[in-house]
């Protein structure tokens, strides 16, 4: 039987959302139990965080859907309706950083010029690791869209509109973000954790390299980062906020104007030295036959997003009581100011008729109730330090592993020479702006 849900137009199950919502509870809490596993790796070291447990966990109950008990069966629309979740939940992660930002901003002004220059590290990393790799792999016009940034929407609508999605272009930059959103955050962790074993880059370099423009990864990034630099976690928030704060918001147009055209003029340029003798390779657009149920991801009207809000807020008291020690009860106020934020930067998002993205008027929001100058900051700078941050890290990607087993039928048609693309996409926008950071962080 053929199911087609129309974004917005369907009438929400409750059997799903509550469903979900419990599996929620029950994966944060178990991964916030399993604690952190750290792996030596030679000269350096990984942490497998509570948050990839999530990840992970969520993925495997999704790809056994079909093989679990009916309470444990989260299905394709359980799926879709976790990815709605997850991009409202994030909203709470955003708010947290802003708030993280807003009493920090006097510290964040010495280092200005690396906050506003490691952005050129997301403009040319992707390319300058991404692209060679692409065309010694036989990629070829696939790796412009594939290497011109992480993927995520803004990149998708920028290639859609000058090359269309049914291009090389656009599929390159289809791959790229299919690769992101199922294996995107589990990645970054990884190498960021492996990157700051090695005690080559400051702490605040690493971090504002983690500001890469996607919550899932910049989440999991300062994750790994803050777990081995305990003492410097909060500031460690604070920098991959605000640069994220800036690839968010000025990233879309310098990618626009700057790096995809740069992609383009690389590749021109180093097609004919790398790629002339290698077989070409294509990536399969997805024109494939249709599963038999179409499920589209909803979305999610203000009630339903306000309950997205509450019930991230309450798995994130749970992973905080359960991993960290700090009573419900105590956190509650500092999440309720948490949902507030959030509540009032979605409605000026709506109200200023969405010229800016919902992100920014929450970062805006947070950053001023915490802003020294502000009243009763110091209060609620307490009271939100109450929640942990790796509590939030830990919900966030709770709501991502149980929205991945849905892309897997895509993953499996990208073959792994774009996946190594991308990866490696990836890896160069955040080891790039480290580095480019570092030069301005690297004698604090």
């Amino acid at each position: 039987m053929r199911t087609d849900v129309q974004p917005g137009k369907s009438p929400m199950n409750w059997g799903v959302v509550v469903q979900m919502f419990a599996l929620a509870l029950v994966v944060a809490a178990l991964s916030e139990w399993l604690g952190p596993l750290p792996i030596e790796l030679g000269v350096g070291k990984v942490v497998l965080l509570p948050m990839i447990w999530a990840l992970l966990i969520g993925l495997v109950l999704g790809l056994l859907s079909k093989r679990l008990p009916g309470p444990a069966k989260l299905d394709l629309r359980g799926q879709h309706f976790a990815a709605a979740v997850l991009s409202c939940a994030l909203f709470l992660f955003i708010a947290k950083l802003g708030l993280l930002v807003g009493g920090s901003l006097p510290q964040l002004s010495k280092v200005g010029w690396a906050l506003a220059l490691q952005e050129l590290g997301n403009l040319v990393g992707c390319i300058l690791l991404g692209m060679p790799v692409a065309l010694l792999l036989g990629i070829k016009r696939e790796a412009i869209g594939a290497t011109f940034s992480i993927g995520r929407e803004p990149g998708l609508a920028i290639v859609g509109e000058r090359f269309g999605m049914n291009s090389p272009e656009g599929r390159g930059v289809l791959a790229e973000y299919i690769t992101g959103t199922l294996i995107g955050a589990i990645f970054i962790s990884i190498l960021a954790g492996f990157v700051t074993s090695l005690n080559i880059f400051h702490p605040y370099a690493l971090a504002m390299g983690a500001g890469v423009g996607s919550g899932s990864m910049t989440a999991a990034a300062v994750g790994a980062v803050a777990v081995q630099h305990p003492e410097m976690a909060d500031q460690i928030a604070t920098y991959a906020a605000a640069a994220n704060l800036i690839a968010t918001t000025l990233g879309t147009y310098l990618t626009l104007f700057i790096s995809l055209p740069l992609a383009v003029r690389a590749y021109k340029w180093l097609e004919p030295i790398l790629g002339r003798n290698r077989k070409a390779v294509s990536i399969d657009d997805g024109s494939v036959a249709q599963p038999t149920e179409v499920v589209h991801t909803p979305v999610l009207n203000l009630g339903m997003r306000l309950l997205s809000w509450v019930m991230g807020g309450v798995t994130v008291l749970l992973v905080n009581r359960i991993g960290h020690g700090v009573p419900m009860l105590d956190a509650l106020p500092g999440v309720a100011i948490i949902i507030a934020i959030v509540l009032v930067g979605d409605l000026i998002y709506l109200a200023t008729q969405r010229k800016l993205p919902a992100v920014c008027w929450i970062s805006f929001v947070a950053m001023a109730m915490t802003f020294p100058s502000t009243p009763y900051a110091a209060e609620v700078a307490a009271l939100t330090g109450k929640v942990n941050f790796f509590a939030m890290l830990t919900t966030m990607l709770t709501f991502a592993g149980l929205a991945l087993a849905k892309d897997i039928p895509a993953f499996r048609r990208l073959g792994w020479r774009i996946v190594v693309v991308s990866l490696m996409a990836n890896a160069g926008v955040f080891l790039a702006a480290a580095a480019i950071a570092q030069f301005f962080v690297g004698s604090l």
